[in-house]
This record gives structure tokens, sequence and C-alpha cells, in this order.
């Protein structure tokens, strides 16, 4: 790959992540002190990403994969969702914000997989090459958060009460609008499936890969994949909340210390899997869930806020430890029939069953242990997830049986 091609792919990876992380990490902020949501309102406008994981794949099916190039379906998704957040920024209450930021979603979900495919569409040697670009959109994330906390001061308490979040959508608009303009210019990526053959809805969900269910030990990690989105939605829904509502300053910034950990694990996810296989590598990403919502449960702002930083701080043992981990898993149950229906069916279980029930327990715990306006009881809203965590930790611990097929070399996957 000419370096010309790698600065062109991680510069759009960079916006990609950007785009996302300007106003994702920080929405919970948004919702609690501008628009005042309800935990079950809450829950609806973070559900939004899961069903845009469930409709993402026949956007890419039916007519990226049919009838344009990639990059011209990204630059159009990405110049209506530059229209949608800025109506987004402009909406002051919840039944005017809902139905954008419900179809920004529905259009933003399938960009995550075209700028996948322009990328590798690229590549020699994907396994070798693509790291180097993806990791472009790890520091797009951590950039848009690090600017919110220290250029733009928007989640300061004082701007916070004031309003201004809502800037981070106007922020993350112009980055979209950006994007949309330059993902013209990208190289070019054809339609990989010939315009009159047909496609299968069983193809585009990856329904195919229903046989590898048969498989006890699969059919345990598939379980497990979607029980363990129920914990992880706390995390996306409240912790920026949280942080904001017991005066961490700097939420935005202190929420992407996350993100620069998911870098460092990654680097040392192969060491893992050598040293003690998939099954305690993806036990400790479990217990690593336990471990982040204790932390919060038992953490302040004042002299055990150490406790709230290590939280957030393991997000790169939670998610590479077990997501990673799981779709390099999958990857080698599947073999080469049924890789891509594999990795589309762990997706459409993940980002979107497993993140759409756990969205909704979220908000449902939230209303129950909210005290008042602005008054939480955090302990119990961080301990039930902890909790959860710890069950399928054990469920899994006691059932899936490793065999040796299952130490899996990151440089096989």
């Amino acid at each position: 790959m000419k370096s010309t091609t790698w600065l062109r792919l991680a510069f759009m990876m960079f916006l990609e992540f950007f785009i996302w992380g300007a106003w994702f990490a920080t929405l919970g902020i948004f919702l609690d002190n501008n628009l005042h949501t309800s935990g079950s309102q809450s829950a609806a406008v973070f559900s939004t990403q899961s069903w845009g994981a469930i409709i993402a794949p026949f956007i890419i099916g039916l007519i990226a994969d049919r009838y344009f190039n990639a990059e011209r379906i990204l630059a159009i998704l990405h110049l209506i969702g530059a229209f949608l957040m800025y109506q987004m920024y402009q909406s002051s209450d919840f039944s005017s914000f809902y139905p954008y930021v419900l179809s920004y979603m529905i259009l933003f979900m399938p960009t995550l997989a075209l700028v996948n495919s322009i990328s590798f569409n690229q590549m020699q040697d994907p396994e070798k090459q693509f790291a180097s670009i993806r990791v472009l959109g790890t520091i797009g994330w951590i950039v848009a958060g690090v600017s919110i906390s220290y250029i733009f001061f928007w989640d300061s308490e004082s701007n916070v009460k004031e309003g201004l979040m809502r800037n981070t959508f106007l922020m993350a608009s112009v980055a979209s609008a950006i994007l949309g303009l330059y993902s013209f210019t990208l190289p070019k990526t054809p339609p990989r499936v010939e315009k009159g053959a047909k496609v299968k809805v069983s193809d585009i969900l990856g329904l195919d890969a229903l046989k590898l269910l048969k498989d006890k030990n699969f059919a345990i990690f598939f379980v497990a994949s979607i029980l363990i989105c129920i914990p992880l939605a706390f995390y996306y829904q409240y912790a920026s909340q949280y942080l904001s509502n017991i005066d961490i300053p700097k939420p935005a910034a202190k929420m992407s210390l996350g993100q620069a950990s998911e870098v460092i694990f990654m680097l040392l996810l192969p060491v893992f899997f050598k040293r003690f296989g998939f099954k305690n590598t993806i036990l400790i990403g479990m217990l690593a869930w336990t471990l982040r919502y204790a932390l919060f449960a038992y953490g302040n702002s004042g002299e055990l806020a150490f406790m709230i930083i290590t939280g957030i701080a393991l997000h790169g043992v939670c998610y590479d430890f077990f997501f990673v981990s799981g779709q390099i898993y999958t990857d080698k149950k599947a073999g080469e029939k049924f890789k891509s229906a594999a990795q589309g069916l762990i997706t459409l279980a993940t980002y979107g069953v497993g993140m759409l029930i756990g969205f909704q327990i979220a908000g449902m715990i939230f209303d129950a242990y909210t005290l008042g306006e602005n008054s939480f009881d955090w302990k119990m809203i961080w301990i039930i997830p902890s909790m959860i965590a710890l069950v399928v930790f054990l469920l899994f611990a006691l059932l899936f049986k490793e065999k040796n097929e299952t130490h899996i070399e990151l440089s096989k996957s």
C-alpha cells in the first residue's frame, strides 16, 4: 500500500470515529441536563444504536454491495448525517430530538462497515495493514473527548448547566460534512455483488451461521455474548452522566481514557491468548466488567476518585478481552465457508439484540433508583450490572469446556 493511500484511509478512519466520539460518549450528560430525560427515554435514545446495527446489514447487503461504490454511499450517508446532527443540535426536548437521533443512527451504523470495506479493498495483507489504520479511529474518538474538555470546556460544571453540551452535535455535524465531502475523493470501491445476482436475507443477516450453534461451546459463547451486553449498556448509557452528576471534572476527557486503554490492551491481547488460551482470556474480560462497576459503585469524586478512573481505564480489558477475543474465536470456529456470516450474526446478536435488551434494562434500573431531580442511588445502579457480569462469568466458567482448538494464535485469525 502506498503511503499516500494509507494517509487517505487513516484520515477517513480518524474522522469516522471522531464524529461518533464527539457526541456519543457525552450523550448521557446532554440527555440529563438539556432534555431532562427519564431512564426509559434515555434507554430509547441509546437503543437507536441497536436499531441501527439491526438495520445496517440491509443497507449494506441490499444497496452498497449491489448497486453503488462504497465510498459514494459513505459520502451520501455522512452528508445526510451532518444535516440530522444539526437538527439534533437545535432540538430542545425529547420528542423533537428522538426522530433525528433514530434516523441518524440508522444511517451511521452502516458507515462502520463501509470504512472497513474501503480500507480492505486497498490492502494486500489486511491482517498486518488494517490495525495501523483502525487505530486512527480510536485516536479520533480520544481527540474528540479531549477537545470537549480541554479546548471548548463544554463539560465543565457551569457550561453543562448552561446547556452547552448541545454544541457536541454541532461539532459532529461539521466533521460529518467534512467526511461526506472527503469521501468522494477516496479510492474507488465498486460493488462486490453483480447486479443480477440474488441476495438472500439469510445471507445478509448471517443466518447460515446458525448452524454453528449445534456446537455446544459456541452456543454457550453466543448466549454469553448477548448477556454480557446487558452490563455493557449501563456503561454506554450512564457512565458520562455519572461522572458529571458527582462532579468529576472534565468527564469527556476522562471517558476517553477507556479508548486509550483499548489501544494498549489490544497490543497485549496476543500475549494473553498465547499464555492463557481463549477461555481464560475471555473470563478476564468478564471479570473486568464486574470489577469496573464495583469500583464505580464505591468510588467518589473525592479521595476515592482513583477507583472511578481505574474503572474507566478497565475498558480496554472489558472490550478487547471479550469482544475482540470473541470475534477471533468466531472466525476460528466458522471456517472459510461461514466467516462473514458468523461475524454478521455475532454483531447482530451483540450490538443489535444484546444491547437493545441491555439499554432497556439499564433504563428501568435507573428509573427505579432515581431519588429526585439530579439525585440518584448510583451505588445500586452500578452494583446491579456488576452482579449480572459476575453471573455471566460464573456460568461461562462452568459451562464452556475449552478444547485445544480454541488456543488461537492471532496471526492465524
